[in-house]
C-alpha cells in the first residue's frame, strides 16, 4: 500500500558502501532531478546483489535475484515500478508492481530486494514526495528534515544525521566488496 499524500518520484542508487561505524551496507537512493537522497542500511546478501549488478558481474549459475527475474520474464510479465512505501518503526517498507496483460500483481518486499531486481529488471525505483522529505537530506544546502534512522534500526536525529552525511565522502565509505 503505497504512502498516501505527496508525489511519487523516482530516485536512483547513487551509491553503495559501508558504514564503517557499524560495518552495516548502506545504499543511498537520491532523487533523479533533485539533490536530496535517502539512506538506508541494509543487509550484506543483498548489498552484494546490488553490488554485483552494478559491476555487471555475471555468474553462470542464476543467484536469487537473478533466478526471481528469469521467473518474472518466464511467467511473460513484467516489473514496471519498484515503491518504496513507507517507514515504520525504524524499518523501510517497499512494493513491486508486476504486470502481467492485464493483470497487476502487487508483491511486499523489502527494499533492498526490491531494489536489486529493479537493477535487473531496469525497471525505475520510486518514493513519495513525503516520505523523501521526512527522511531525507537535501546536499544542496545541507539541510535536513527530522525523522531518519540510523545503523541497526536506532533513531537518529537530525543533527546527527546531517553531521553524519555531510562528512561522508564516497572515499571514506568502505569500500562494498561482496
Amino acid at each position: 500500500m503505497a504512502t498516501p499524500g505527496g508525489a511519487m518520484l523516482q530516485v536512483r542508487v547513487a551509491h553503495l558502501g559501508l558504514d564503517r561505524t557499524t560495518n552495516t551496507p548502506v545504499v543511498i537512493l537520491q532523487e533523479n532531478d533533485g539533490q536530496r537522497v535517502l539512506p538506508i542500511w541494509i543487509g550484506p546478501a543483498e548489498a552484494s546483489a546490488i553490488a554485483m549488478e552494478l559491476a555487471g558481474v555475471k555468474f553462470s549459475r542464476p543467484l536469487t535475484h537473478d533466478l526471481l527475474k528469469q521467473v518474472i520474464v518466464g511467467l511473460g510479465a513484467e516489473l514496471r515500478k519498484v515503491i518504496i512505501t513507507q517507514v515504520k518503526d525504524n524499518t523501510y517498507f517497499a512494493e513491486l508492481h508486476i504486470y502481467r496483460g492485464d493483470t497487476v500483481i502487487q508483491i511486499d518486499a523489502r527494499p533492498s530486494d526490491s531494489i536489486a531486481l529493479a537493477l535487473r529488471l531496469k525497471a525505475p525505483i520510486l518514493t513519495s514526495e513525503t516520505l523523501l522529505e521526512l527522511t531525507s537530506v537535501d546536499t544542496s544546502d545541507g539541510t535536513i528534515q527530522p525523522g531518519g534512522t540510523g545503523a541497526g534500526g536506532s533513531p537518529l536525529d537530525a543533527d546527527t544525521l546531517k553531521s553524519y552525511l555531510q562528512n561522508l565522502d564516497p572515499e571514506d565509505f568502505g569500500k562494498f566488496t561482496p
